[in-house]
């Protein structure tokens, strides 16, 4: 017989390290968007060695719609053409132009650039939208002078459907170009945004080199790599095959954990290239350094991407523990963040755990086979306290204060102390989210989900998406 506990005892508990930071998360404020770009500045922007990045904007109207808008044509250039990069895309059967050349691309020996575009994506444009992306990329390697047999990556992100400006876009390589400078890695990570409210980077000092990623995102996110994209330079002479290996081992812990809103993109793609200028001694140990330091990038990143997610007013952490393997702790952490009831009771600070309760035992119910004592020993917190175990909530007036505080405490929207009104702040105010548990009692599996609330903002911004 499965043992109780009291009514007053679960009242009473608290998970261990109630109160702190679990997951992920990495607590720190920002007061305003300049004290964030200085900490970027002084903390993260540094270039790795052997790396350039430059950019170039210009106006153009797409002839899908009169709708003017700015292009940035992006360029992350290493000083000489490397074998050691490596990347993942999206595994959408509708990809962009870009990820199919993008795979072919990966047998090719030496990489000599990577060229971003944003505003529009390149997927399913008229003519397919291959041919356009080879005349940029001939553009650029023209520009660069590269050698005929070193590959330029392409990457393009924005509206779905629309046909790039091409001519605009080849004309705007050379002043790309001729802005190259190997200082900071900021120009790159705010030239690649699209409605995104401010640049995700993020650095590790590892093994005697340097890990520098940048990313964006803000919609259509929940990457399951094997509108997304991410780019880590380092200058630590790793090499290919591990490169690689490196990089699929850690996507799945950090961007494949995350949802904004269920949406898969057709351009998710995750680039890591290597300058090769920091000797790798190529000890087990010093592997196990650059793993973890490599993890933490990433997850810094997509916890940006998530903090950043169009309308995102909470971020949602989700830690699943106890599950029979640890794709289905992870699946039932997607399906809380996914679960719109869920969202928009976070969103509204309405501590409705019967949503929460809902979508855990749906998802065992009906993906995992679980019967009607499948989640007997599941016990679930927020807040770092305990709302349900043995099959039974306990819930009272005290708790309920608690945890919509817990949630309002978790808030990103910024409220003017000049006129009271609130906006949704360009830097990350906190690193606060609505913190649950869930201990589903069936195994060893464990997985950390990040999600995002869904607000009326959202529906706001991709009411009128592309205007």
């Amino acid at each position: 017989m499965l043992q109780r506990t009291s009514a007053a005892a679960l009242r009473a508990r608290r998970r261990p390290g109630a109160g702190a930071q679990v997951g992920w998360l990495r607590c720190r404020s920002f007061k305003s968007s300049s004290e964030y770009l200085a900490s970027l500045e002084s903390e993260h922007c540094t270039l790795p060695l052997g790396f350039r990045v430059g950019t170039s904007s210009f106006k153009f109207v797409p002839q899908e719609a009169p709708l003017p808008n700015t292009m940035t044509l992006t360029l992350i250039v290493p000083d000489e053409p490397t074998s050691q990069w490596g990347a993942v895309f999206t595994q959408n059967a509708f990809p962009g132009a870009p990820i199919k050349i993008g795979r072919e691309l990966l047998s090719t020996e030496k990489l000599g650039a990577i060229v971003i575009n944003n505003k529009i994506s390149n997927v399913c444009a008229q003519g397919g939208g291959v041919e356009d992306s080879k005349r940029l990329c001939s553009a650029i390697s023209e520009a660069l002078q590269l050698p005929s047999d070193c590959a330029v990556l392409p990457s393009s992100t924005g509206v779905i459907g629309w046909k790039l400006p091409i001519d605009d876009l080849v004309a705007a390589a050379p002043g790309a170009v001729a802005s190259l400078q190997a200082d900071s890695i900021l120009p790159a990570a705010e030239g690649i945004l699209t409605t995104d409210l401010y640049a995700k980077v993020s650095s590790a000092e590892v093994a005697g080199g340097r890990i520098v990623g940048i990313a964006k995102g803000a919609g259509m996110i929940e990457p399951n790599m094997a509108t997304m994209l991410a780019y880590v330079l380092t200058d630590i002479d790793l090499p290919r095959e591990l490169l690689r290996d490196l990089l699929s081992e850690v996507v799945d812990g950090s961007f494949n954990s995350i949802s904004v809103d269920s949406d898969q993109s057709t351009s998710d793609t995750l680039a890591m290239i290597s300058s090769g200028k920091v000797p790798f001694g190529g000890s087990n140990a010093e592997v196990a350094e650059i793993r973890t330091a490599l993890t933490e990038v990433c997850r810094e990143l997509a916890e940006l991407i998530v903090r950043n997610g169009e309308g995102c007013n909470h971020l949602i952490q989700v830690v699943v523990t106890g599950g029979a393997t640890a794709a289905e702790a992870k699946g039932v952490g997607k399906a809380v963040v996914n679960s719109p009831l869920f969202k928009c009771a976070v969103a509204g600070n309405d501590p409705n755990v019967g949503r929460l309760a809902s979508s855990i035992g749906d998802y065992i119910g009906n993906e995992c086979g679980g019967g009607m004592d499948a989640l007997a020993k599941c016990e679930i917190s927020m807040g770092g306290r305990v709302l349900c175990a043995n099959g039974e909530f306990v819930l009272d007036h005290e708790t309920e204060t608690y945890l919509m505080q817990h949630m309002k405490d978790a808030e990103q929207v910024v409220v003017s102390s000049e006129d009271g009104s609130d906006a949704y702040p360009n830097y990350p105010p906190h690193r606060r989210a609505v913190e649950i548990e869930v201990s589903l009692g069936r195994g060893d599996g464990c997985a950390t989900v990040l999600g995002s609330d869904l607000t009326h903002e959202y529906v706001t911004i991709n009411g009128d998406y592309r205007s």
